[in-house]
């Protein structure tokens, strides 16, 4: 008996971790509320905090994404802090 020539189905994919769009704010500590916003035709990202209304903003590539402006940001705070 030979085996039977089916319908493999192919492995499902893997789901991947999706990455955080709202941030805690450094200076007023709310969390959830930073926002990005990206303009990729002027090459800029912003992030405002919705709570205290402070601003960052920062280059950008087609491969920057929110958590890297965001982590940017606190870069740039830990240094002022110096």
């Amino acid at each position: 008996m030979g085996k039977r020539k089916g319908g493999s189905k192919p492995p499902p994919k893997k789901a991947r971790a999706k990455l955080d769009t709202l941030f805690s704010c450094p200076f007023c500590n709310s969390s959830k509320s930073v926002s990005i916003n990206f303009d990729r035709e002027m090459g800029r990202a912003t992030a405002k905090c919705s709570q205290c209304s402070q601003k960052y903003e920062s280059r950008c590539t087609p491969l920057t994404d929110a958590v890297d402006v965001y982590h940017d940001w606190l870069d740039s705070c830990e240094e002022a802090n110096k």
